[in-house]
């Protein structure tokens, strides 16, 4: 089955109107792993990174964001990682790949064989395919 790694940016896109073409990709790709087509995988540095930005940049509540985060790992076809390979993420940040939590995923793409990561932001896509990992078209 097929692995994609999601990063925050999707997560955002996902429970926000800030971008409605962002928010059907992603809707059809959790969907997908509902019907368990793929396997979505989420670091737990993502789910952080989602905490902190719907808090503090969209006011969220904690009991809202509590709500959605476990409505998301109870969904059929997602997986929670919490482990990094600290040499693998040192190795890309902050030379490689400037932001640290993308870093992480992008060490988490390298160590689980077959993935792909899931994102929008093109300037991470850039920095994947130049460390020649997988990226997921949206």
């Amino acid at each position: 089955m097929k692995k994609i790694i999601i990063d925050t940016n999707g997560l955002i896109s996902f429970v926000t109107d800030r971008n409605i073409e962002q928010q059907k990709k992603i809707a059809q790709l959790l969907q997908d792993a509902a019907k368990l087509k793929i396997t979505i995988q989420c670091h737990h540095h993502v789910i952080s990174e989602f905490v902190y930005v719907l808090s503090t940049v969209y006011g969220c509540r904690g009991n809202d964001i509590h709500r959605m985060i476990s409505d998301f790992i109870a969904m059929p076809g997602i997986e929670i990682s919490t482990s990094v390979d600290m040499p693998t993420l040192l190795n890309y940040w902050p030379d490689r790949i400037t932001d640290y939590g993308d870093a992480v995923i992008a060490a988490q793409c390298k160590n689980s064989k077959g993935s792909a990561i899931a994102t929008f932001d093109k300037k991470l896509k850039k920095s994947i395919e130049n460390l020649g990992l997988q990226t997921y078209n949206l």
